[in-house]
C-alpha cells in the first residue's frame, strides 16, 4: 500500500462530517466532505506525489549509474556536470 493510502487510513473520518450520495436504489454513489478537509486530503496528496516523483527519479539516475559503470564511454565528472547547468 502507499504510502498517501497509508496516510488517508489514518485520517480520522469519524471527525469529519461524511455525507454520502446514494442513487435510487440505495446504493452509494459517492462520499462528500467539508471543503477544508478536501484541502487537508489534496496538500497531502501533492505531498506523496512530489516525493513519489523524487524516488522515481533518483531510482531512474542509479539505474543510469548502474549502465555507466559497465560501458567504457567517457564518463562526465561532476564538475563537468556542474558546469553545465
Amino acid at each position: 500500500m502507499t504510502g498517501f493510502l497509508l496516510e488517508l487510513r489514518k485520517f480520522d473520518f469519524m471527525k469529519v462530517a461524511l455525507q454520502y450520495v446514494s442513487d435510487a436504489n440505495g446504493k452509494t454513489q459517492a462520499v462528500q466532505l467539508p471543503l477544508a478537509e478536501w484541502d487537508k486530503v489534496m496538500a497531502k496528496l501533492k505531498k506523496y506525489e512530489e516525493a513519489f516523483k523524487l524516488k522515481t527519479d533518483i531510482k531512474e539516475a542509479l539505474e543510469e549509474v548502474a549502465i555507466l559503470r559497465q560501458t567504457k564511454v567517457k564518463k562526465q565528472t561532476l564538475k563537468e556536470f556542474l558546469d553545465e547547468l
